[in-house]
């Protein structure tokens, strides 16, 4: 576990801890909007203020992605993007960019290679951690020892009726920082803001870790509401429907990303 401390994931989320700031997680698709546009789109959110960037591995089914992400994820995989070719990328980029880089992806395609192979070349990429969010509890601590050994953090997804024995287990294999579903179904974009007070309040007795907070967070003052309360804001259907027509993809998430950090909740004085 020594080796995990010093995670990239644990160092940011610690700096803003110190500093009573909240962190800005982006999602996109890795191979979305072009099979090439990654490496741009990591370094222009980074250059923009992103703290992490979630990067999701096109799979053909899925798991609670709402619309706009699933139909990104069959877009990429009708340009024959592959899981290798997103690792090449973020390989290429890491020594550039300082943001935190996990990947949000299914837990089958990780056992295509073997998991404990697929985290090897996790880490020989530069990523910071995985997001499994279909990825079994009673798995989960095998899974938890393979990211330790690796220095990896691991966030698990907890729902909004996520109680009990199984809320339990699931806090036990996170690494890093939980991911807090602000919301029942799937993945999209919603006109009202999160509340996520009561259950931030309930998990924070239950685990030490940070908690980052998505699902239908798309604007600054959704971003607000969240970061009132958990420790980071996720936005994914926002910004890659805003990616799908962008001319310019770099530019189009470098906005967005600015605009959105201005929602970030302040530190009370």
């Amino acid at each position: 576990m020594s080796e995990y401390a010093n995670n990239r994931i644990t160092r940011i989320f610690e700096d803003h801890r110190q500093a009573k700031t909240k962190a800005l997680m982006p999602f996109v698709v890795g191979g979305h909007p072009t099979p090439d546009s990654l490496p741009n789109l990591l370094k222009a959110m980074d250059a923009a203020g992103a703290d992490i960037i979630e990067i999701g591995f096109p799979f053909s089914d899925p798991i609670a992605d709402g619309p706009v992400i699933a139909a990104a994820m069959h877009e990429a995989l009708q340009n024959h993007v592959t899981p290798g070719k997103i690792l090449e990328n973020i390989s290429a980029v890491r020594p550039h960019i300082k943001a935190g880089l996990v990947a949000m992806l299914s837990v089958s395609i990780t056992d295509r290679l073997g998991r404990a192979a697929f985290l090897d070349r996790a880490v020989a990429a530069g990523l910071d951690g995985v997001i499994l969010p279909d990825l079994d509890p009673e798995e989960a601590p095998e899974v938890a020892n393979l990211c330790d050994r690796r220095g990896l953090a691991l966030g698990l997804l907890v729902g909004p009726a996520t109680t009990g024995s199984r809320l339990a287990s699931i806090l036990d294999s996170c690494r890093g920082f939980v991911y807090l579903l602000a919301r029942a179904g799937i993945t999209g974009e919603s006109d009202t803001a999160p509340e996520v007070e009561a259950r931030v309040t309930e998990l924070r007795k239950l685990t030490p870790l940070p908690i980052a907070c998505g699902f239908g967070i798309g604007s600054p003052s959704q971003v607000e509401a969240v970061t009132k309360h958990a420790d980071a804001a996720i936005v994914g259907s926002a910004l890659v429907r805003r990616l799908q027509n962008a001319s310019d993809p770099a530019s189009c998430a470098s906005a967005f990303v600015q605009e959105l950090s201005t929602g970030l909740a302040q530190p009370t004085r």
